[in-house]
């Protein structure tokens, strides 16, 4: 079997991954970035990827390694890892997927100009139509459904990509003054980018997860070498997304003085717009699609994955309790974080803003020794030497938690000053 055919076989965690990470971090933040500060922003896209890259890359090594989960690492090393890994997952719970979902409403409303119902009502029949297909297809679904909306996506946004290069920047964008980036305003910003960009480090576990779903059904299991390609492909793809995302902000946006909405649906039409701007009316239709199906898709992916890891969590810090360990307990917790998460948008909607602040907060603070735990997970006695990374990749692990910690105290620094 040629290696193209062993990758595409073995495409599973870091497609997933992929189809998670463009959420938000993309569509939003590094249109954001490009729209508000020009090309400056692509340095902090690329570090982030970079640096972050060894903390996602361990979930799939330990987990190829071992069989078991990232998860299972931290209580491998001691039950107070576990229950700190237990405390980012249970703020994310209530907060990541109403955010995401809220997004999507706003896509959905505006493709199809609907006015009469609020983005609370959209949010609830995503909610319904989503964890029916996770619940139904599991994760071989997921996955299937998802390569080819993820091709799809990438062809789409290389196409729009290399049009607004060609049309070039806006009239006056090479006079035009960039905001102060190191003011309160943003640092803030740059914190948030770099935070979620391409994703929060909790995600290394959902993507332990996923790679063991992925073994489930195959008959030889990849080796680590495979596997960590399927990732690689999956990772690169994510980086190469935000870059892309970046410069079409940048190239339509940037002097205009145009600002972002933080309304869902007038956000959603602005993006949509955005790109049409420069491709033509006649495919408003088609980018708003593929706006929706970049947030639906990512909607997908974050709905399963704080499921399955809130699932093994409580599994892990309850073995004695039967509940958890039900064959319908996975369709349950699917159900259970859409109610959560619907409450969360119906009884919170006006203070999302500070649920996704402390949301933030926590993801921020925790992201440096979350990243530690795996290294310390990887390179523990559960790991072979020969299998453990390697002098660069260790290295290269040190310094993003170094950057992590710097971005992390500089951000408790501004809240408490």
């Amino acid at each position: 079997m040629s290696k193209i055919r062993v990758l595409l076989k073995n495409l599973g965690p870091g497609l997933l991954f992929a189809s998670m990470a463009i959420g938000t971090s993309h569509l939003v933040l590094s249109t954001k970035a490009g729209a508000q500060y020009g090309w400056i922003m692509i340095i902090p896209i690329v570090l982030a990827n970079v640096l972050k890259y060894p903390f996602f890359e361990f979930g799939i090594r330990y987990t190829s390694v071992t069989d078991q989960s990232l998860i299972q690492g931290y209580l491998n090393m001691g039950r107070k890892y576990l229950w700190i890994y237990a405390l980012v997952t249970v703020v994310s719970t209530f907060t990541i997927l109403a955010a995401l979902y809220v997004v999507t409403a706003g896509l959905l409303m505006n493709l199809f100009g609907i006015t009469e119902v609020g983005e609370g009502f959209v949010a609830l029949c995503l909610f319904i139509f989503i964890g029916s297909l996770l619940i139904i297809g599991k994760y071989r679904f997921l996955e299937n459904s998802l390569k080819a909306v993820i091709s799809i996506l990438f062809v789409a946004l290389l196409i729009t990509t290399v049009m607004v290069i060609h049309k070039g920047t806006v009239p006056g964008s090479e006079t035009y003054q960039r905001p102060e980036i190191f003011n309160e305003v943003g640092v803030l910003f740059l914190i948030s980018l770099v935070g979620w960009m391409p994703t929060a480090v909790e995600a290394s576990g959902w993507v332990s997860l996923w790679s063991m779903e992925n073994q489930k059904g195959m008959k030889e299991k990849p080796t680590l070498k495979e596997a960590l390609q399927e990732f690689n492909v999956g990772y690169i793809m994510t980086a190469i997304l935000a870059v892309f995302f970046l410069i079409i902000g940048w190239m339509t946006l940037y002097g205009t003085g145009t600002e972002l909405s933080g309304k869902a649906a007038v956000f959603a039409d602005q993006v949509v717009n955005l790109f049409t701007t420069h491709i033509g009316n006649w495919a408003y239709f088609l980018i708003a699609v593929a706006a929706f199906a970049t947030m639906f898709s990512t909607c997908m992916t974050a709905h399963d994955a704080v499921s399955r890891v809130s699932l093994d969590v409580l599994q892990k810090l309850f073995p004695k309790r039967p509940v958890f360990r039900h064959k319908n307990s996975f369709a349950i917790t699917v159900i259970l974080m859409a109610v959560i998460n619907w409450i969360v948008i119906a009884g919170f909607g006006a203070n999302m803003g500070d649920l996704v602040a402390l949301a933030t907060f926590v993801s921020f603070v925790m992201a440096p020794l979350i990243g530690w735990m795996n290294l310390k997970t990887v390179m523990g006695k559960d790991v072979p030497v020969a299998q453990r990374p390697k002098r660069g990749l260790r290295f290269l692990t040190y310094l993003g938690m170094i950057f992590l910690l710097v971005f992390a105290l500089y951000y408790c620094w501004m809240l408490i000053r």
